[in-house]
């Protein structure tokens, strides 16, 4: 199935080659996209997120943006995590990474689209074994996952903090939040099948989100410090002395 076709789902209009095509996807308005981003940041108990918000119009204006946002926040916050952790240091000259940003983009956006992906044909494959009366289309899973992305935006701003377990509270945080919202999206679409491949499901859900955010967090902010080396200082007498760094 090619890929146009994944994405028409519910929205049939225009040849997929066409300006008109593409512009239904980007459809929405700042309050839908603000009332999808409360939703995903305030979960509800009892409440199924793509019933409440996307069904009636999913878009991908929303999920591009909080995925492009959220990659220039990682690379930006890593950036200044790693200067001021070693501000201070005589030997230390900062140097921009800004291969943090294409390594950071090829992360979130292969997540955003590849995972939900995977999940959508492995719903479609055992709804044709047992019925399900919950069901997604492509594009409503792709909205789910890029809207549950947003609570790390500000967390990654607050990653920025010099401290370890400041750092992995706000990560738990986060992930309780946004795993919460795919756990109760998604329970209804699997619950109807075999005990063990629901909770299989489930789990590789929770288990590749959790990978993302922690993946993140170690590979931007927890990298290890460098072992600089010592300057060496001529002296009057023409010998050198090293000096160590503190």
């Amino acid at each position: 199935m090619m890929w146009w076709k994944l994405l028409a789902g519910q929205k049939k209009s225009a040849p997929f080659w066409t300006f008109e095509y593409y512009q239904t996807f980007f459809d929405v308005d700042t309050y839908q996209v603000l009332d999808r981003i409360k939703g995903s940041v305030f979960p509800v108990p009892g409440k199924n997120f793509v019933r409440l918000y996307i069904r009636s119009n999913p878009d991908l204006y929303g999920p591009f943006w909080i995925c492009a946002t959220l990659v220039f926040t990682i690379a930006v916050s890593g950036n200044l995590s790693n200067f001021f952790i070693h501000l201070g240091k005589p030997t230390y000259h900062y140097v921009p990474e800004f291969r943090k940003v294409s390594i950071a983009a090829t992360t979130i956006y292969a997540y955003a689209w590849l995972v939900p992906l995977a999940l959508w044909g492995f719903l479609m494959w055992r709804n044709s074994k047992v019925m399900n009366i919950v069901s997604y289309s492509f594009l409503e899973i792709v909205c789910v996952y890029g809207y549950s992305l947003f609570v790390y935006i500000p967390t990654a701003i607050l990653w920025i903090i010099p401290q370890k377990v400041v750092r992995w509270v706000l990560v738990m945080f986060s992930l309780c939040l946004s795993g919460s919202v795919l756990v109760m999206t998604f329970w209804p679409a699997v619950r109807d099948d075999n005990r063990r491949i629901a909770l299989a499901t489930m789990g590789t859900i929770v288990l590749l989100h959790a990978l993302l955010a922690v993946g993140c967090l170690a590979y931007f902010f927890d990298a290890p410090e460098l072992d600089f080396p010592a300057p060496i200082i001529p002296t009057h007498n023409g010998t050198t002395v090293i000096t160590k760094s503190q």
